[in-house]
């Protein structure tokens, strides 16, 4: 590609700039092929971000060199680039959240070299009501996405027993995530308590390799269970996006069996994925992750789990509130007692 082209798309037109800048210099894979990634995988990814604050992760020189996070649209946005307005209770005022709902707004973005896309779990219309709940399976070293499969195959069949269907996908860097839809009204003060007795339970009954505490010094040789991701305050990778590693490589869904296959032969390179393979892989399987916009479920009513208050509408990766001791939490603990009776051990 030359230096810069405008292309005119879905009767927009959009200037695209330095698109043979190198992002990531071990593969020399430039801004002008990741903005091809994107406009390829859109298909898929669209409906994924469709109607959710968008948070960017930008690498304005590349993966190597310094990046910010960006929540509030630059005011020098095309004025068919839409917007959400949230209330941000940390900052005291009105974020105005991009919303990549068209292939021109993902161009667009791409352009801005945001090869990380941070989707909110929540609707910008019901920010309140999370559409899933979301695992963030984090190995410390020497442990591996491999000990990511075991700990997302145990999570699995918890899930089985309480009747809710699960859909895991690489993070595209280290670890593993595991997405449980909902897609039914529920509440974040609903489902951080439900995570983290769920990660707590996984913990108790596997000590040898799983954490669900939050200080890194537990996490050498373990996987670390994050739970809390499943606030308003926090945002998750996006299916099928980039990530700013060496090579790029993409967050990409994966099924059960390509899990237990990874893990049966402990190869961690059978769950790495770079963009030229992802945009195959669904040539070849379609979206594995379109059932977690649709399918409906409901959270297990598990005796002895209240919902917690309910918390604020800001979206952006941050530390997690009171909840975030875990031996601190009388809730968590009610909650994964309960959910030991209803589920069995695995």
């Amino acid at each position: 590609m030359s230096g810069s082209q405008t292309i005119e798309i879905e009767g927009k037109r959009l200037k695209l700039t330095n698109l043979e800048k190198v992002l990531y210099p071990d593969t020399g894979f430039t801004k002008g092929q990741m903005i091809d990634y994107y406009a390829r995988i859109a298909p898929v990814l669209i409906p994924q971000l469709a109607g959710r604050p968008l948070t960017l992760k930008r690498y304005p020189e590349g993966v190597e060199k310094e990046f910010f996070f960006e929540k509030n649209a630059t005011q020098y946005r095309p004025e068919w680039v839409q917007t959400a307005p949230i209330w941000s209770e940390g900052n005291r005022r009105t974020v105005n959240y991009l919303l990549a709902d068209d292939l021109p707004t993902l161009l667009w973005i791409a352009n801005l070299a945001s090869l990380e896309l941070h989707p909110s779990l929540s609707l910008a219309r019901k920010i309140e009501q999370p559409t899933v709940i979301a695992f963030d399976l984090d190995p410390g070293p020497p442990a591996n996405v491999v000990e990511c499969c075991q700990v997302a195959l145990w999570l699995r069949d918890i899930f089985e027993h309480l009747g809710l269907r699960s859909f895991p996908k690489t993070s595209g860097s280290k670890g593993l995530q595991v997405y449980v839809p909902m897609n039914t009204p529920t509440t974040y003060g609903a489902t951080k308590p439900f995570a983290h007795a769920l990660a707590g339970l996984l913990e108790d009954e596997h000590r040898e390799l799983v954490v669900s505490d939050m200080s890194k010094e537990q996490r050498t040789k373990k996987v670390f269970v994050d739970w809390s991701q499943n606030d308003q305050h926090k945002t998750t990778i996006a299916v099928y996006s980039l990530r700013a590693r060496s090579h790029p490589t993409v967050s990409t869904p994966v099924t059960w069996e390509e899990v237990e296959h990874a893990l049966k032969k402990k190869d961690a390179s059978l769950l790495v994925f770079e963009a030229r393979q992802v945009l195959e892989r669904v040539g070849k399987r379609g979206d594995l992750f379109e059932p977690v916009l649709t399918l409906k479920q409901r959270l297990p009513k598990l005796p002895g789990m209240a919902e917690s208050p309910s918390q604020g509408t800001e979206s952006e990766p941050a530390e997690p509130g009171a909840d975030h001791p875990r031996k601190g939490s009388e809730r968590a603990a009610r909650t994964r007692s309960a959910a030991k009776k209803k589920a069995r051990k695995v």
